[in-house]
């Protein structure tokens, strides 16, 4: 009796100190986040805040759909504690699968309704405006509508990145705003007009640059990243259309928690973290993003976030991809 009773305690000390030690591989566990953001412009984010707080931060990156689709097969097996969009599309499609954990007031709280889920459980972190770019020595009458680029004068010299998760939100958008029938007969349009397809939108810069194509639909931030790349000033300028038309669309990079994360409030720490003013302050001038806690935050030259003649969107109803997707396909785009 006497060995039974202490083979059982010892089994019993053996499976707490299992656990114990489970619990601390948990709190000393990487955060994992799955980020729609490229490296070059999130990376340095990254690698300020574990510097400040010591978690580490293990860091998948892709297009912001592939991710978004990626974790609607994994479900609540996905190894991703935070999802980081390029786009609120790819949150939404998340959001509608229930999958993220509502977002605590403190974080919601710092950022207008617009731009922050209607189930409070993504938030917003920075605005990226859709805008006109083009080549000032070639274009000399700005299109007052993106409706208008598919009249003849622009065969053949406008570029768009179908494949791009900004592009298909933008989309998503136009079918929201104007219908699936108007959108279908507009892509069909610049189709005919001889558009041109690049793989993403600092491409579509590029190739203005060049003297490839006279003008493209990009995010404004674009322009300055090119640049900076190419190591010298390129002939591209970015103007917005007449006032609340559809290709103005303001979307938002922004962050979700996943609900079966074991890691939430180190994810709550990375948001709060990118929410804060000097961060804030560094997305404007280091990715020339708009702040979306503070609206008078500006990339130079351009208007404030709450100047530019947007349309009025609800960024959440943006996760329906399917549609546009489908709609993608079906003229030709994909």
């Amino acid at each position: 009796m006497v060995k039974r009773a202490l083979a059982v305690v010892t089994i019993l000390l053996l499976a707490a100190s299992l656990t114990a030690c489970g619990n601390n591989s948990d709190s000393e566990a990487s955060l994992v986040v799955y980020s729609g953001r490229s490296q070059e412009f999130i990376e340095p984010f990254f690698e300020r805040f574990s510097e400040e707080s010591g978690i580490k931060i293990e860091v998948r990156y892709g297009d912001s759909a592939a991710l978004a689709a990626q974790i609607l097969e994994e479900g609540s097996n996905t190894p991703a504690d935070l999802f980081l969009s390029q786009d609120a599309g790819a949150l939404g499609a998340v959001s509608a699968a229930r999958l993220f954990t509502q977002l605590p007031e403190n974080l919601l709280n710092q950022v207008a309704q617009k731009y922050k889920s209607p189930d409070s459980d993504w938030i917003a972190l920075t605005g990226r405006a859709r805008v006109f770019a083009y080549a000032p020595d070639r274009v000399k009458v700005l299109p007052k509508t993106v409706a208008s680029i598919t009249d003849p004068t622009w065969k053949g010299r406008i570029g768009i990145a179908p494949t791009n998760s900004s592009f298909q939100a933008f989309v998503t958008a136009m079918i929201k705003d104007q219908g699936q029938l108007a959108t279908e007969a507009w892509l069909r349009g610049i189709m005919s007009n001889s558009v041109k397809f690049y793989e993403k939108n600092s491409l579509i810069v590029q190739a203005i640059d060049s003297g490839e194509i006279d003008a493209g639909l990009t995010n404004h931030y674009y322009k300055w990243e090119v640049s900076e790349e190419l190591g010298r000033p390129i002939n591209v300028e970015i103007s917005f259309f007449g006032q609340g038309d559809i290709g103005n669309l303001v979307n938002v990079s922004g962050a979700g928690i996943m609900a079966t994360s074991k890691n939430q409030d180190k994810s709550i720490q990375l948001i709060a973290y990118l929410l804060s003013k000097n961060e804030q302050a560094r997305f404007v001038t280091e990715t020339h993003e708009y702040s979306i806690v503070d609206p008078s935050l500006r990339p130079e030259g351009l208007p404030s976030l709450n100047e530019i003649k947007a349309p009025n969107v609800d960024l959440a109803s943006l996760g329906d991809l399917e549609i546009t997707q489908r709609l993608l396909v079906k003229v030709g785009m994909l």
